[in-house]
């Protein structure tokens, strides 16, 4: 058995499909029609009636699942973002207990969607900022091994 990827139920397609390829710069791999496949994930119209179940059993905004996503530059894509009217967001930038920094928005059917600093830049960052590995390794919970190869 191999994972495929994700498969996210939307009801519009083509706003769906705008805000992965044109938002999120994900490029897609095969468009056909109602289903369209990105590099990890999938989406899907009329999932309920592919399924067969009803319609009004598909969920908008459960918070219960997110699409994630990393970048190098958290502030580049966070500015992108603010230029984009009407978007919606479920919070701005967020540093986390480890110091990674992301924010999270909804795509048009209101998934949640997070993107957040690649985590060789959390560790970069704190080693230029002065802190040994060991320093590293406890806030990022990485391990000190993993750590020891950015100090290099």
């Amino acid at each position: 058995m191999k994972y495929q990827g994700c498969l996210l139920a939307v009801k519009d397609m083509t706003a769906s499909k705008n805000f992965y390829e044109k938002v999120l710069h994900q490029k897609i791999l095969m468009d056909i029609g109602l289903h369209v496949t990105f590099e990890g994930f999938s989406l899907q119209q009329g999932y309920a009636e592919l399924i067969g179940i009803p319609a009004d059993s598909v969920r908008e905004q459960s918070h219960n699942f997110q699409v994630y996503f990393q970048v190098e530059d958290l502030n580049t894509v966070y500015t992108e973002l603010k230029q984009i009217p009407g978007l919606l967001w479920v919070h701005e930038i967020t540093e986390y207990p480890w110091g990674q920094c992301a924010i999270r928005i909804y795509d048009p059917d209101k998934h949640i969607v997070e993107i957040a600093e690649d985590m060789d830049v959390v560790i970069k960052r704190f080693i230029g900022q002065g802190m040994s590995v060991e320093e590293v390794a406890e806030r990022t919970m990485f391990p000190l091994e993993i750590v020891k190869q950015y100090a290099g």
